[in-house]
């Protein structure tokens, strides 16, 4: 396929202005040669899936809350060619920091050690296999997730979602796997596991399931469908503001989820719910604890949780209370937690309940086209990710401080598991660049870190770039 049918194929998806000479044409253009390269000439498929930006609403899906991502322009784009075999042989456009990685598809896939890039590749195939119930064709696949159209790892952005959903897309294409899109944002989900990080559904969800122009309020409660086995979640289009821009600055602190505090906090909501159900029964997850749900004040929800939470417990508290049955007694080796750990359940519970409230009451804002209680929200939530949910940093925290302080700015929150990342913020149309410049000149000053920062486009969620096959 020559430059101009590529271009069509790309402008649907980018849009006409990020399509042109230097754009997303010459991206895509680059890891064609570069496949042919690897991999020799021949018919190949491209597919692609976006990172997400999240709005409003963390760490609140793994507890069955809400949640409203936007997905980006910014991606992770495979090149793949089936073969005839189960192996698969996987390259990236940037081999010195994601290394080439070769492994055969079955119901159980070896992994690699915790935090190579290969195993969301792995975690994807081995999802699909087992769901298929059958052999499956393994591939040659070049993956391109450079700047600055691809997703920034480990920036808060969804980078490694991104490329779960798009491993499984492609490896699903090529064996003629048809999924819906819910089934198949499900499985990528559970894929996640593989490479043990405990998170809920969103980012996957946002990623296949997007629309431009659009955030996706998202209930994070599976409910029974009509078949056996069947699920589904409650999930609104939410316009997003016109006249205002949306900013992702990022913080250069980088953290692996996996390596981080993020299975910890998992575990301290758990703890609560069982804490709390001592007294409500019908408990669940944390989702269930809300004004509405147990008919009282917020103010008396949240003297509940003064009341039966404690500030820390660790095992050994648990165990005295006699709370180490199943579930939690398996939790604390599924999710690799130490004997020592101490847990703060209270301010964690806290969080998760406050930020329920606080994305529920920003579909009513934005609904309205109240952007000012809007940006307050995105404020609040930022302040309790960082004081309650301990999942902030200095640098984070001083980048979202400027951005803050600048003039039409509205919000600016963290967005992501934390512990480092990216900041989003809110800004009236016409002040984009000027944030940008002032903010990153004024973190490098502030931190030594370099400010670095861009103005989002929403984008559609994962696809096939096109279905013609296009000689490499």
């Amino acid at each position: 396929m020559n430059d101009e049918m590529l271009a069509r194929a790309l402008a649907p998806i980018y849009g006409e202005r990020s399509v042109g000479r230097g754009g997303q044409l010459a991206r895509y253009s680059g890891a064609l040669a570069a496949f042919s390269t690897r991999f020799g000439q021949g018919a190949v498929r491209l597919f692609r899936a976006p990172g997400r930006v999240n709005l409003i609403g963390e760490h609140t899906d793994y507890n069955h809350g809400y949640v409203m991502p936007m997905a980006l322009d910014k991606d992770i784009a495979l090149v793949a060619r089936p073969r005839a075999d189960a192996i698969v042989n996987l390259r990236n456009i940037d081999p010195e920091r994601f290394p080439a990685r070769t492994f055969v598809i079955s119901a159980e896939i070896p992994r690699s050690p915790l935090g190579d890039w290969g195993n969301y590749v792995k975690g994807a195939a081995q999802a699909l296999r087992q769901a298929a119930g059958r052999e499956l064709c393994g591939a040659d696949i070049l993956a391109s997730g450079q700047a600055p159209w691809g997703v920034p790892a480990a920036a808060g952005l969804s980078s490694s979602s991104a490329l779960t959903v798009v491993a499984a897309l492609t490896l699903a294409a090529l064996n003629g796997i048809d999924l819906p899109k819910l089934a198949l944002a499900r499985l990528c989900s559970e894929a996640e596991w593989y490479v043990g990080t405990r998170g809920g559904i969103m980012d996957q969800f946002i990623s296949i399931l997007a629309e431009r122009d659009r955030a996706l309020l998202l209930d994070c409660r599976p409910r029974p469908g009509d078949l056996p086995g069947e699920v589904h979640y409650a999930m609104r289009q939410v316009p997003l503001p016109a006249g205002y821009r949306v900013l992702v600055l990022n913080s250069a602190v980088r953290r692996e989820k996996t390596k981080s505090l993020y299975n910890v906090r998992v575990a301290e909501c758990r703890i609560g719910v069982a804490l709390l159900k001592r007294r409500y029964p019908g408990i669940t997850h944390l989702r269930d604890v809300s004004a509405e749900a147990l008919g009282l004040s917020d103010a008396h929800v949240l003297a509940l949780l003064e009341d039966m939470l404690p500030e820390q417990t660790t095992r050994d508290d648990l165990r005295s209370a006699g709370l180490l049955d199943e579930p939690l007694g398996a939790m604390f080796a599924d999710y690799g937690l130490s004997d020592d750990q101490v847990y703060r359940v209270r301010r964690r519970c806290r969080h998760v309940i406050t930020e329920n409230a606080r994305v529920l009451a920003s579909e009513l804002a934005l609904s309205a086209g109240d952007v000012l209680r809007f940006g307050r929200l995105m404020n609040d939530s930022h302040f309790s990710m960082s004081r309650d949910y301990e999942a902030g940093c200095r640098e984070v925290d001083v980048l979202a401080d400027l951005c803050r302080e600048s003039a039409g700015v509205l919000g600016a929150r963290v967005t992501g598991a934390g512990w480092g990342g990216c900041v989003v913020a809110l800004v009236q149309d016409g002040c984009e660049v000027g944030v940008l410049e002032q903010v990153t000149r004024q973190y490098v000053a502030a931190t030594g870190l370099p400010g670095e920062g861009f103005v989002c486009a929403s984008a559609p969620g994962a696809s096939e770039v096109r279905s013609e096959n296009a000689e490499g």
